[in-house]
């Protein structure tokens, strides 16, 4: 039976894709105070592909999402969704660009009150007003299936596991069949076994929809079973991108460094 490392290495070029970057972060900055977090970093994402943005805690990677998800503002440079610069757009602009990506927070953030089908139905309820209720139904429970729980629907979050939530939260980032998957730390706080399970079950959606993934991880067994290519970020700055095995490579001390405590 073929392991997430095994289907990882068949993964590891992206499916044909037009070439023309989902994502583009391009020379963006960004600084609290007097500490800069983000010096001049430029990523490009396409179709199909996977990008795993590694790095020490406080380097930024977290915040690379916010401004992706148009939560917060480049000081300078640029983020192109599609091509569009998402600086300065008014809300149901920025509304209507977010309806295309999905986000997998760090802990799953599922709204505790409400139950495991009722987390995936959020979005929908509040952004396909089209759907009968009935559709709805069908969606959640087709969403559920995909991701392994569709025996849960009616328990809350306080009734699964970790690994399970992420699972829900999968489902959910899913919802609005989106162009673009962002996730956050997917496999924090999970044994080895869950982390392969989600592992597995991000590459599966990968191949089945082709998505243009960023995925911010300190897991770098993670980064390198589920990603096309690995961007390491060190005081703001990309230090390498490429292959695992390119880090692999490197003679870079930082790089060095960062592989060996990894």
């Amino acid at each position: 039976m073929a392991t997430a490392y095994d289907i990882a290495m068949k993964h590891t070029e992206p499916e044909e894709n037009d070439g023309a970057p989902v994502v583009a972060v391009e020379d963006v900055r960004k600084t609290y105070a007097s500490h800069t977090v983000l010096d001049g970093i430029n990523l490009h994402v396409t179709r199909g592909e996977t990008l795993a943005v590694l790095g020490r805690s406080g380097t930024g990677k977290s915040v690379l999402l916010r401004l992706i998800i148009g939560l917060e503002t480049p000081d300078s440079g640029s983020i192109r969704i599609h091509g569009q610069d998402i600086a300065g757009l008014g809300m149901d602009r920025m509304g209507e660009i977010r309806k295309k990506m999905g986000f997998l927070f760090q802990h799953a953030a599922l709204y505790d009150s409400l139950t495991v089908a009722e987390n995936v139905a959020f979005p929908l309820v509040h952004h396909r007003r089209d759907m009968s209720r009935s559709e709805r139904g069908d969606r959640v429970m087709q969403l559920l299936a995909e991701v392994g729980m569709e025996g849960d629907v009616d328990k809350m979050p306080s009734d699964i596991s970790g690994g399970m939530q992420k699972r829900v939260g999968l489902a959910r980032a899913l919802a609005l069949e989106p162009e673009i998957l962002l996730l956050d730390e997917p496999t924090a706080g999970l044994d080895p076994i869950s982390s392969g399970e989600i592992n597995d079950l991000i590459l599966k959606l990968q191949r089945e929809r082709r998505m243009a993934s960023i995925v911010v991880t300190h897991d770098l067994h993670s980064a390198r079973t589920i990603a096309n290519s690995l961007a390491l970020l060190d005081q703001g700055k990309v230090v390498i991108e490429g292959k695992f095995e390119d880090l692999q490579q490197s003679h870079v001390a930082f790089v060095e460094k960062f592989l060996k405590q990894s």
